[in-house]
């Protein structure tokens, strides 16, 4: 009966994933299905820890926090939690060995958003480490599927991916996380006169993450090459758009590619995969 709950758990966190992520959650499909369910484990367990920082304001987020942190430490130290995204989390840590350093690293930056409203340079890059590239490290223990030289190669990639998905995120929600959660994650940028020079040198940086994580996209095992070239052809395609726009419209509406666009992007990713164009 045990596997029943691990399966319960694990669906919990698959309904996490497409509930809050269609983009997301259409690349994870198209990942082998031996990947599929661990890698909804993780984006559940990130998800949640989103949500008690960015969400919950009729709350004390910082005692939410706390007790998230120490249930997630108990979950992965038991092998058992009765929250089903923490149980499904554990599964995959404990499966594939992920070092829990990435766990805490990313838990960090969580709490860096119950407290920092603007960062400096410094600071950007560490809260970029520990929100989104420790992710991919996390997922690349799962890609990799045990094989450490291979995850020594890729390391790089996978954490130049998910800055770049980070940063085209607080560009899409610029508006959102200026006015509503009072955030400057880019430093130096005042977003009371956000000027084309800024957009631009925000832009640049963002393209050279997106240039170098696709070397390693090229070297990923077969069985998640596919769905993450389509989660980075997603989040290129939201970028290139955002290119396009003026700051003052990226300051005043929440920029996202329609659903038919997707598809487009799936076929066209099909396409140049059945090719070997990748």
């Amino acid at each position: 009966m045990m596997n029943l709950f691990h399966e319960v758990s694990q669906d919990c966190s698959r309904m996490v994933t497409a509930k809050y992520s269609t983009s997301f959650s259409s690349a994870i499909k198209l990942l082998h299905k031996d990947m599929r369910a661990p890698v909804c484990n993780i984006y559940g367990f990130v998800r949640f820890a989103d949500e008690i920082v960015d969400t919950f304001h009729q709350h004390d987020k910082s005692v939410l926090l706390d007790e998230f942190k120490q249930a997630t430490h108990d979950a992965i130290n038991r092998g058992i939690s009765l929250n089903p995204v923490l149980h499904s989390f554990q599964l995959t840590v404990n499966a594939y060995n992920i070092d829990r350093k990435l766990v805490d690293d990313f838990l960090h930056s969580m709490a860096l958003d119950l407290a920092k409203r603007k960062y400096n340079r410094e600071e950007y890059q560490e809260y970029i480490y520990g929100s989104a590239e420790v992710v991919g490290l996390m997922c690349l223990y799962i890609f990799c599927e045990g094989d450490h030289a291979l995850y020594g190669i890729l390391e790089p990639f996978a954490k130049k991916l998910g800055a770049a998905f980070q940063k085209v995120n607080f560009l899409r929600d610029l508006k959102a996380d200026y006015e509503g959660l009072e955030r400057i994650y880019f430093p130096e940028c005042d977003f009371r006169h956000f000027t084309a020079a800024d957009k631009q040198a925000i832009e640049t940086d963002i393209q050279n993450d997106f240039d170098h994580a696709y070397e390693g996209i090229k070297m990923l095992p077969v069985k998640a090459r596919f769905g993450v070239y389509v989660a980075y052809k997603y989040y290129l395609s939201l970028f290139k758009k955002i290119r396009r726009l003026q700051p003052q419209t990226i300051m005043e509406q929440r920029i996202r590619i329609p659903d038919h666009g997707k598809i487009f992007i799936l076929i066209s990713a099909g396409i140049r995969s059945q090719l070997n164009l990748l």
